[in-house]
């Protein structure tokens, strides 16, 4: 019954989940938003008293439940450990634990978490399940979605629309690629090994739930030591002979519970006092078992684009526009600063998923490397929008009111004389100033002494505040003649 119950929930936290990083029309970022941010380390992060505390209790009372059902990629690999086995029966074995290693990560997590969220993410649970999640799941999802919007479009149906489906970094990709590849061989082949050998919350989640107050106990008088939950054990951490339970790797799933035919297994109170039954301590001996790692150069075509037609009323090739060189990168609004986001951002995608402008793309720079920035290839960042503040976990991104949107500056318009049509070609182009937002850019005779002269803009960068409308509307080709350089701290005006 404990099994089942947990398998329900853990399926609909999942499935949950997922829909968080594949809506791309904002619906359930609405209702289940606060999925994404009851994880630990988005808690953390925070400094969310309120969930962490809730987290910390959860784990006293019930044990490691929250990686079999809150925690998403934990869910993923019981996924893959499932259908690993299917036809085959594999048994999982009791394994040493690898207690030096974990420890030796966290240690190395905790230092990075200090100076570098971005590549502490790497190895965090929620952020390596988002950037899978993002990178991998979602295109396919929305692939899906335009193939159901096709055939919608020829019934004259509107149940459906198409959205963008474009690589936003390769590095991002081939990192995601990477971490499904060693998740998924570990999942398959080892059941929750990369929970209780590389994951940090694991290993926190691990020594407090050594102590919790319900957890499977073994009755000597019942058991007939047929390794029978230790074979379903995917934590292996249970030991049929010394008839003894490591509570520190045991992620409460119930599978033993339900395979001991003898009814030797109880989910049941625990006083904590070292029962004859109680885990005992291991002779820390990591000869016999060796980590296995995987060191997997995967190299995703970064240079790769999603190939488009872009076409002038169908007559002529439009030249595709090219990225601006930016002293400063552009951040997205409630960063509140480089430094900050820089520090809070655990690079999970979820702010990248839940653009509806196509804006915000994981960076390929070493100092954010997969965290947000803004590029206006594809659109600009709308003065009334605010998804990206309402979804993200950490805070890193502070939540804004449309109001503190429309007012705040990210950065500042530059105009480049040399690509401008006013200059080049000596067109009259209004295009920057018809379609300025805040109404920051106004044009001016390019000859002063000429007043019928073509005109050319000027950037009012006390009024500006960075949204990109003025680049991306800008015709000129390859670069933009009106490019936003971002701000290192923001500021309202």
């Amino acid at each position: 019954m404990l099994r089942k119950l947990r398998i329900s929930l853990a399926f609909i936290v999942f499935v949950l989940m997922m829909l968080l990083f594949f809506d791309f029309t904002g619906t359930f970022h609405r209702f289940f938003g606060l999925l994404a941010k009851v994880q630990l380390m988005p808690a953390i992060l925070a400094v969310n008293t309120v969930i962490i505390i809730a987290l910390v209790l959860l784990t006293l009372l019930f044990g490691r439940i929250y990686c079999s059902v809150i925690c998403p990629l934990g869910v993923l690999q019981d996924l893959i450990s499932h259908f690993s086995k299917r036809g085959k029966k594999r048994p999982f074995n009791y394994s040493k634990p690898l207690t030096l290693l974990r420890w030796t990560i966290f240690a190395a997590f905790a230092l990075l978490l200090v100076f570098a969220a971005n590549y502490a993410a790497l190895i965090e649970p929620y952020s390596v399940f988002g950037r899978i999640a993002a990178n991998i799941f979602a295109p396919v999802y929305k692939a899906g979605n335009n193939v159901l919007a096709f055939f919608a479009e020829k019934t004259n149906s509107h149940a459906f629309y198409t959205t963008d489906v474009w690589l936003k970094s390769g590095i991002t990709l081939g990192i995601a690629a990477v971490s499904l590849i060693v998740v998924g061989f570990m999942a398959w082949k080892y059941g929750r090994l990369y929970c209780n050998s590389i994951c940090p919350v694991g290993t926190v989640l691990g020594l407090i739930s050594r102590f919790s107050l319900f957890k499977p106990i073994i009755n000597l008088e019942k058991c007939t030591t047929c390794g029978a939950c230790a074979r379903k054990c995917k934590s292996q951490c249970i030991h049929p002979k010394e008839h003894t339970i490591d509570y520190s790797r045991c992620v409460s799933c119930f599978n033993c519970l339900e395979a001991c035919e003898q009814d030797a297994m109880k989910f049941k109170f625990s006083s904590n006092k070292a029962p004859e039954n109680a885990n005992r301590p291991e002779n820390k001996d990591f000869s016999r078992r060796s980590f296995l790692s995987i060191a997997t150069a995967f190299v995703a075509g970064s240079t790769l684009k999603a190939q488009e037609d872009a076409v002038d009323g169908g007559l002529a090739a439009i030249e595709k526009k090219k990225r601006p060189r930016r002293t400063t990168t552009l951040v997205p609004p409630g960063a509140q600063s480089l430094r900050n986001l820089n520090r809070h951002c655990t690079a999970c995608g979820l702010c990248i998923s839940a653009c509806p402008n196509n804006i915000l793309c994981p960076s390929n720079k070493i100092e954010m490397l997969m965290q947000p920035e803004m590029n206006y290839e594809r659109s600009f960042c709308r003065p009334e929008c605010t998804e990206c503040s309402s979804v993200c976990p950490t805070r890193a991104i502070r939540k804004l009111t449309k109001e503190e949107k429309s007012s705040l500056q990210i950065g500042h318009s530059v105009w480049l004389r040399q690509n401008c049509l006013a200059v080049r070609d000596e067109i009259n182009c209004e295009a920057c100033e018809k379609h300025c937002p805040c109404g920051a850019i106004s044009r001016v005779p390019l000859a002063a002494d000429k007043p019928d002269s073509v005109k050319i803009p000027v950037v009012d960068t006390e009024r500006c505040i960075g949204c990109g409308a003025c680049e991306y509307y800008c015709p000129a080709r390859p670069f933009a003649a009106i490019y936003v350089e971002g701000h290192e701290n923001h500021k309202f005006i």
